[in-house]
């Protein structure tokens, strides 16, 4: 038998059900990263596995264990697997390291020295020893939800699961705590991340989840997933989620909005310094110095410039679409465009894009890197 087994799982509340019918089976061992949109379940599964929600039907087998059943002693079996929020659920008076005593002490009858040294050495393996004595709101985000995992490998438990950990953190504290997850996988433990970092999914998982509308759509390994996805609504998920859209509708446009959506998207992708400051730069040099003055030379006070930005393989080159068929059909041409380039957008365009080609209707395509 698996380590755990889920068969034909449902939740119902009042006006919404966000699990439909969900099948799984994750051996001990495995790291199942569980991606989809927005409101398919994800966190529900995941809630309901350690029964913190009451499934309406189904049946959820742990460690040979029924959890659905009348008689489960659930404080038993949520000692073996600890728990990862969003939101950290740390105690704000007590001190970081009471936090990791607590249950230790309470549930497993741990005596308090051996439970401080045991969360000394679980803070250590999270880069936080340091910060032993500390009070939670004296940490970043970052330093907080590696506590609380911290806290959760207290229980020593055989599954940790993670709902969406990183979802509240800035693309910094992303990393640190993505780090600590990643090290966890490579020691064996089993886990279940619902994720919205596909760099970690990609790279971390023993095995992909994808949920969409209440159900379990696509299992498969990264590689399986990531480039050969069996159902059209994977294929749609992976590339939106790869992909960086931006429209400007006005020749007086937000560009520090742009930027900062362009620069959010590259620290989620996880791209190098690199790979980033190129995109950055080529978009910057295109719209500013190129499209835009096109479309104010030609009194276009609305161009619709769209911009769709993905990354290829390895994150060394980004591939950029620029619709500018308002702007073609208002009568600019592409060479139009390119004869107003001055030296130092040429120098800039020249040293980042490899290839680029435009076509009859307007679609401008360029290689980054």
């Amino acid at each position: 038998m698996s380590l755990i087994e889920v068969r034909h799982l449902r939740k119902e509340y009042e006006g919404a059900t966000p699990l439909k019918d969900v099948n799984a089976t994750i051996d001990e061992g495995e790291v199942i990263s569980i991606i989809g949109p927005s409101g398919t379940g994800k966190s529900t599964f995941i809630r309901c596995l350690n029964r913190l929600e009451t499934p309406t039907s189904g049946e959820i087998w742990v460690d040979g264990v029924d959890m659905c059943a009348p008689d489960v002693d659930l404080p038993e079996m949520r000692q073996k697997m600890g728990m990862v929020f969003q939101n950290y659920a740390l105690f704000n008076h007590k001190l970081v390291v009471e936090n990791l005593m607590m249950a230790p002490m309470d549930l497993l009858g741990m005596s308090k020295q051996d439970a401080y040294d045991q969360a000394l050495d679980l803070l250590k393996k999270v880069g936080l020893k340091d910060k032993a004595l500390s009070w939670p709101s004296e940490l970043s985000g970052g330093q907080r939800q590696r506590v609380a995992i911290a806290r959760g490998l207290a229980m020593k438990p055989k599954i940790l699961l993670f709902d969406e950990p990183t979802s509240a953190l800035d693309p910094q504290m992303v990393s640190e705590v993505l780090s600590v997850i990643t090290d966890l996988a490579e020691q064996g433990l089993t886990m279940l991340v619902v994720t919205h970092e596909m760099r970690f999914a990609r790279d971390a998982s023993s095995r992909v989840f994808y949920m969409d509308q209440g159900e379990l759509w696509e299992s498969g390994t990264p590689k399986q997933i990531f480039e050969n996805p069996q159902r059209q609504e994977t294929r749609d998920f992976i590339f939106r989620v790869r992909s960086w859209n931006w429209e400007i509708r006005n020749v007086d446009y937000d560009y520090y909005a742009m930027v900062s959506s362009l620069q959010a998207f590259c620290a989620r992708q996880f791209l190098g310094r690199h790979i980033s400051l190129a995109c950055e730069l080529v978009i910057e040099e295109v719209t500013d110095s190129l499209l835009i003055q096109a479309a104010e030379r030609h009194g276009i006070a609305d161009p619709r410039i769209a911009y769709e930005l993905s990354i290829g393989e390895g994150g060394e080159q980004a591939n950029l679409r620029v619709d500018l068929r308002e702007l073609v059909a208002s009568g600019v041409s592409g060479d139009e465009i390119e004869s107003h380039a001055d030296d130092v957008t040429k120098q800039v365009l020249g040293g980042t894009i490899s290839q680029q080609s435009m076509d009859e209707s307007g679609m401008l395509r360029l290689v980054i890197g």
